[in-house]
C-alpha cells in the first residue's frame, strides 16, 4: 500500500473488506473506478448510499425491501400457508429463480454455527415462531444449505416446530453436500423442492 497515493490505498483497503474480494481483486476494482468518469463514480457512490438509506427488513419475512412489507409477502396470490425458511436473502432469490415455489419465505439471516459464535437466538427464529402463532401454516420447508451448519439449523428448527403440529420438511439434496443455494442451477433447485422430505 505504500506505493499508492493515500486515497487510492484507502479505497483498496475498503474494497478488500468486501466478501470474496482479495487484495488483487480490490486493486483491479480500484483501478477500474479510477478509469471511469466522475459521473459514473458518483452514480456508484450514490447507489451504495441509496441502498443503505432505503433498504430495510420486511416486517413479515425479513427479506430486504424498500417497503415495510415486501412484494412477496404482500402478494395475495401466493400460498401463505406454505413457508420456505432460508438462511439469507440471496437464497430466497435462488428459490424464486425456479418459478416453482408459490408460497412465502422466512429469512433467518444466518445459520447456527457455535464455532463462529452464532447461536439460535441470534437468528430470526423467534420471529418465525411469532409468525406461526399469528397465521395458519400447513408446512414449513427448511431450505438451508447442505452444510454442517445448515443441517444443524434444519434439525434445530424441526425440533422447535414439530411440537406446534406443523409439517416440517427439508429440501431434498439435489444440491451437492457443501454446496450453496445461490450457485445452484434451476433444475437442481426444482428437483430439490419436488423431492423434499419431512424431518
Amino acid at each position: 500500500m505504500l506505493h499508492y497515493a493515500r486515497p487510492l490505498a484507502r479505497l483498496v483497503s475498503e474494497l478488500e473488506k468486501l466478501p470474496g474480494i482479495g487484495p488483487k481483486s480490490a486493486q483491479r476494482v480500484a483501478f477500474h473506478i479510477l478509469r471511469i468518469s466522475r459521473e459514473e463514480a458518483r452514480m456508484l457512490a450514490d447507489a451504495i448510499a441509496d441502498v443503505k438509506e432505503r433498504i430495510q427488513f420486511c416486517e413479515k419475512c425479513f427479506n430486504f425491501t424498500e417497503q415495510p412489507v415486501c412484494d412477496i409477502c404482500a402478494d395475495t396470490r401466493r400460498d401463505h400457508s406454505l413457508i420456505c425458511v432460508v438462511a439469507e436473502p440471496r437464497d430466497l432469490m435462488a428459490m424464486e429463480r425456479t418459478h416453482e415455489f408459490r408460497g412465502v419465505y422466512h429469512v433467518l439471516h444466518g445459520v447456527i454455527s457455535p464455532q463462529e459464535g452464532v447461536l439460535p437466538d441470534m437468528l430470526k427464529v423467534r420471529e418465525l415462531l411469532q409468525r406461526l402463532a399469528e397465521q395458519t401454516v400447513q408446512e414449513v420447508i427448511v431450505a438451508t444449505n447442505p452444510t454442517v451448519e445448515g443441517e444443524a439449523t434444519a434439525l434445530y428448527l424441526a425440533r422447535v416446530l414439530k411440537p406446534l403440529g406443523i409439517k416440517v420438511t427439508r429440501i431434498a439434496h439435489g444440491l451437492p453436500a457443501g454446496g450453496e443455494l445461490d450457485y445452484a442451477d434451476q433444475a437442481t433447485l426444482i428437483s430439490a423442492l419436488k423431492w423434499r422430505r419431512e424431518i
